[in-house]
This record gives C-alpha cells, sequence and structure tokens, in this order.
C-alpha cells in the first residue's frame, strides 16, 4: 500500500476525533457553566468560542512540539480565512445572517486589531515567547471585560447565544460526572485526532513535495474549522444569525490570542514565520477580517449574495495557492487580476446591500 494512502487514512481518522472531541468539549463545557451558575455571555463568547476553536490550539501545540512550527502558523492563517469566507459564505447562502450590533462595534474590531498585531510581531521573521506573553495576557484581559461585561448585558445578547439543554434544578452527581467524563472524553479525542493529524499532513508534504505551510493553510485549515462549520450552519438553519457571526468572530480571536499565544510560549525557537506568510497569507487574513465591518453595517446582516462572495474569494485563494506551490508562470498575472477585481466586487457587494436595506427602509 503506498505510503501516501495510509497518511490519508490518518487524516481522515485525524479529523474525526477533532470534530468529535470539540463537539463533546463545547457541550460539555457549556453544562458545567450552566451549573456552576456562569452569565450566559461567558457562555457564548468565552467557552463556545474556546472550544471551536479547541482543534486550532490542539494541531498547533502538536506542530510546536513535533517541529512542525510552519504548520502552526499555517493552520491558525487558514483557519481564520476560512471561518470567513467558508463558515460565513455557506451559513449566509443557507439563510441571510442577522449581525448583532455588538459584534460590529466591538468584537470585529478587536479581531482586526489582533490581526494587525499578529503582522507586526511577526515582521522580524518569528513569534517569539515575549509575543506569545503578550498574546496570552491580552486573552486574559478580554476574558475579564467580557465577564464584567456579561454581568450587564445579559439580557441583550441572550437571543444571540447557542442554546444549551437545561440541566436539573439540583444537577445530581451522576448528571455532574457525566459532564466531567464528556470534558475529559473530548480533550482526549482533540490530542489524539491532532496528533494523528500532524503525522498525516507532514507525511503526505513531504511525499508529494507540498510545503508544511500550505498544508496547513488549506487542508487542516479547513479540517480544523469543521465545528465553526457545523455550528454555524444549524444556527442558520435555526434562523439564529448572530450564533452563526458571533462563532466565527469569537473563534477567530481566540485563534490568534490563545492558540499562537500558548504557541509561542510553548515553543522552545519561538513560532518563524515565513516570507510568503508575511507578505500574502496575514495580509489576505487582515483583509478578511477588515471586509467584514463594510458587510456587516449593510443593515447588520449577511445576505446570500454576500455569502456566495466569500464562497468566491476561498476558491481563488485556494487557486492562488496551487500556483504558487507549483510556481505557475501564471501566479503574477493571477495576483494583477485579484487586485483588481477583488475590491471592486467588494465595494459592488457592499453597494448591492446598502441599496437593498435603503429601499426596505432598514
Amino acid at each position: 500500500m503506498p505510503e501516501w494512502i495510509f497518511s490519508l487514512a490518518l487524516v481522515l481518522v485525524g479529523f474525526l476525533g477533532l470534530v468529535g472531541g470539540g463537539e463533546y468539549l463545547v457541550r460539555s463545557a457549556s453544562a458545567l457553566a450552566s451549573i456552576m451558575r456562569i452569565s450566559p455571555v461567558v457562555i457564548g463568547l468565552t467557552v463556545v468560542a474556546f472550544g471551536t476553536s479547541a482543534p486550532e490550539l490542539a494541531v498547533t501545540l502538536q506542530s510546536v512540539w513535533s517541529g512542525s512550527a510552519d504548520l502552526a502558523l499555517g493552520n491558525v492563517v487558514g483557519s481564520n480565512i476560512a471561518n470567513v469566507l467558508i463558515v460565513l459564505g455557506i451559513a449566509a447562502l443557507i439563510a441571510p445572517l442577522s449581525v448583532h450590533s455588538r459584534i460590529v462595534r466591538i468584537d470585529v474590531p478587536l479581531v482586526i486589531a489582533a490581526s494587525l498585531a499578529l503582522w507586526l510581531v511577526s515582521l522580524d521573521g518569528q513569534i517569539g515567547r515575549i509575543d506569545g506573553l503578550v498574546f496570552v495576557g491580552a486573552l486574559l484581559g478580554y476574558l475579564a471585560w467580557s465577564v464584567r461585561q456579561g454581568k450587564t448585558e445579559a439580557r441583550e445578547i441572550q437571543d444571540g447565544l447557542p442554546e444549551v439543554s437545561d440541566p436539573p434544578a439540583k444537577p445530581g452527581r451522576g448528571y455532574l460526572l457525566k459532564q466531567v467524563l464528556m470534558l475529559l472524553a473530548g480533550l482526549l479525542l482533540l490530542a489524539v485526532g491532532a496528533r494523528l493529524l500532524v503525522m498525516g499532513v507532514v507525511d503526505i508534504a513531504l511525499v508529494f513535495g507540498i510545503s508544511e505551510l500550505v498544508i496547513g493553510l488549506t487542508v487542516v485549515a479547513i479540517g480544523t474549522s469543521l465545528p465553526e462549520v457545523v455550528t454555524s450552519v444549524i444556527a442558520s438553519l435555526h434562523g439564529e444569525g448572530d450564533i452563526a457571526v458571533g462563532n466565527v468572530v469569537g473563534s477567530n480571536l481566540f485563534n490568534i490570542l490563545s492558540v499562537l499565544g500558548f504557541g509561542a510560549l510553548l515553543a522552545p525557537q519561538g513560532i518563524p514565520v515565513s516570507h510568503d506568510a508575511l507578505i500574502m497569507d496575514i495580509p489576505i487574513m487582515i483583509a478578511t477580517a477588515v471586509v467584514c465591518l463594510p458587510l456587516f453595517l449593510t443593515g447588520y446582516r449577511v445576505t446570500r449574495v454576500e455569502g456566495g462572495v466569500f464562497l468566491a474569494y476561498y476558491l481563488a485563494y485556494l487557486g492562488y495557492l496551487v500556483m504558487r506551490t507549483t510556481q505557475s508562470s501564471l501566479t503574477q498575472p493571477f495576483e494583477i487580476v485579484m487586485l483588481g477585481g477583488v475590491i471592486p466586487l467588494t465595494v459592488l457587494a457592499i453597494w448591492y446591500g446598502w441599496r437593498r436595506d435603503a429601499r426596505a427602509g432598514l
């Protein structure tokens, strides 16, 4: 049996472990937070967001420990790009998404700021331990702020949080033990899934001569974004657009602050940043965050047209990665076309949304 087939099997099993582990982690953590009477806003903006980012954290830590740091950075950057373009794109195509004003005023600007900070600390070609410490400190500050805000905004954002099955009024030891075991099972699945996934993709990269950065930006990024995809699609089907959008925005913030923060702290030599990631992939991640602001401001919603634009952007990005990896002669002309086409297409989508909302009196 060819070596790459076995490696592909490892990748598939790893994906299943990541998705299952993330699901168990989110469900059990939400239930435990409810039992301990933690504010609903904390459950939605911290526990759920961190839970859906857990696969990225597991893959990044495993990559750092195994010496595949390019995969660690590519996983986070690629996942953030995929979260916006794929997750919101698919969810919006299923049903237009409403966007809570708080997300536009506070959370999206925070994601943009964190993305810019990542680019700035990467200019020296490395995300060092001091950088990781700053990211983790910012994460703790965000968590503390969320707890405080949760006390005053619980009623305002209650409808925009994931529904969690209400535990018994007086949960017994059996119920509590079940949630703890689910939490441990989720962590175990994440650890095993991350290990198998990293082993598989690194082997495939070596067999086919594909860089670990590209593998991390595509295969691993999409795979670790599956929890966000499932959560946002289900939310969209139920008409809960705030859940879909909040899940993506919160997850992207956690990916940068917690995943890369802890990864840089634990990496012996920090996380190296390649030239391609610095001049192209990270700026694309920043652009996807920035473009959310004007699109979300069009009546505080994401339409099917805008969702289609997001998916078109991601397909173009995948095409660019393929050309860049194969050193195609079409790479430079493609870059020119994209730079000349993406901005007008985005402006057209925003103009369409504003015109639609003006006619509707929004």
